[in-house]
């Protein structure tokens, strides 16, 4: 997951070099004399690869624009408070200031998604980005007092 801005455009960047990339391997091979599917499978890891930091970077510019997933369980918590510091422009170092700890703690927080931090710590990361949780109730769901 690109989690920064300048981790958005290293990411750009390697996609541009990618294809490039990935367009002279098929023509080595096809100069090769290897069939389609032999190139094909070739290049399979490349292309992978490719596909999937493009996903990265749709996710990241979807976030950005305010497209969030709707969050159907505490998992994806993490990846949803990370989501939510992008769209609002701040900065992992503004968010460590906003909490007073270190800009490497928000890092390995953000890094592992916020999995076993506690409840009291994820209140304080929504209260220092101003995040406004809302629950909706619908016919059916089950709530627990």
């Amino acid at each position: 997951m690109i989690k920064t801005e300048p981790a958005y455009r290293k990411a750009l960047e390697k996609l541009k070099e990618d294809k490039v990339f990935i367009e002279k391997q098929k023509k080595t091979l096809q100069e090769m004399g290897l069939t389609k599917e032999q190139v094909e499978k070739a290049l399979q890891p490349s292309i992978s690869f490719h596909e999937q930091l493009k996903e990265e970077v749709a996710y990241y510019e979807r976030i950005k624009r305010g497209e969030f997933d709707t969050m159907i369980n505490l998992h994806q918590l993490g990846k949803t408070l990370i989501a939510y510091r992008i769209y609002t422009g701040l900065s992992q170092q503004e968010l460590a200031a906003r909490l007073g700890v270190s800009p490497s703690q928000v890092s390995r927080d953000e890094r592992n998604e916020y999995y076993g931090a506690t409840l009291e710590r994820l209140q304080q990361v929504m209260e220092a980005m101003r995040m406004v949780s809302k629950t909706e109730i619908q016919s059916g769901d089950v709530l627990l007092a």
